[in-house]
């Protein structure tokens, strides 16, 4: 995951002072649980909730990158790691379009 080889956790308030070693192993694990609940969430009565929600995550989480583009530990300024975030914003917005023309 790019966000753990960046080590994106440098840019979040809570665990910017955290020594790297903790935060990482903190971050990786909030993300394990978050990918495990997405998942199984998937597969259940709640899957159109959860498309939205990831749908705008990923809005949000390129739009972000957008905003922290200059802050001065942001190390996604290299095209591998755009060609990631920002995709999938374009295609959650596109994802999005569709869920919401279906639900009409």
């Amino acid at each position: 995951m790019d966000a753990i080889r960046r080590s994106e956790w440098r840019l979040f308030i809570i665990f910017k002072d955290m020594e790297d070693s903790k935060a990482y192993k903190v971050f990786t694990f909030i993300h394990l649980f978050l990918y495990v609940l997405f998942l199984s969430l998937l597969f259940s009565q709640y899957q159109t909730i959860i498309f939205w929600i990831v749908d705008l995550f990923f809005i949000i989480h390129a739009i972000l990158h957008i905003f922290f583009e200059r802050h001065p530990r942001n190390e996604f300024k290299n095209s591998f790691s755009r060609s990631i975030i920002y995709p999938m914003g374009v295609l959650a917005v596109i994802h999005l379009a569709l869920l919401m023309n279906m639900s009409i």
